[in-house]
């Protein structure tokens, strides 16, 4: 087994790894014990299954968490700059020129500044990918067991 999933995150490893250690049941033990056992096992196995789902999600939860400040920044940026500068701007191209013009032209720029911003922003969520890829895939692998076991 790597040490880490693709995601990086040893826990979902560990928690992997923990799947396997119940004891094999004993060919002496009566019927109840091994529908006790099996009760125990599916409950151990759902609660892990569970446990794998929130590690892996937590980490996309971040990662998406991440991407909304850093949009949310550029947002808050772009209006304090907007308002700041444009003016400045403006009234420094008004000695130039028609004032109405300056302003226009100062708003053409931080508005394509702004949307540049709001592409990268997007961009950056693109790449959250919240399914618990390896949660469906243990998932997988459990019902192929099952099936392997009832068919034996």
């Amino acid at each position: 087994m790597s040490a880490t999933t693709p995601h990086g995150s040893q826990a979902v490893d560990d928690l992997r790894v923990e799947t396997n250690t119940a004891p094999p049941p004993s060919s002496d033990a009566s019927l109840s014990e091994l529908i006790s056992r099996l009760g125990n096992d599916v409950t151990t196995l759902f609660r892990q299954e569970v446990e794998l789902a929130k590690i892996e999600i937590k980490g996309e939860a971040v990662t998406a968490a991440k991407a909304s400040g850093m949009f949310a920044a550029a947002g808050v940026a772009g209006f304090v700059t907007l308002l700041l500068l444009a003016f400045a701007a403006a009234w420094g191209l008004a000695e130039v020129m028609p004032a109405g013009l300056a302003f226009l032209i100062v708003g053409v720029v931080f508005g394509s500044a702004a949307a540049a911003l709001a592409m990268a922003g997007k961009k950056r969520f693109e790449t959250v990918d919240l399914t618990p890829h390896a949660t469906i895939e243990t998932m997988q692998q459990n019902k192929q067991v099952l099936t392997d076991r009832k068919s034996a």
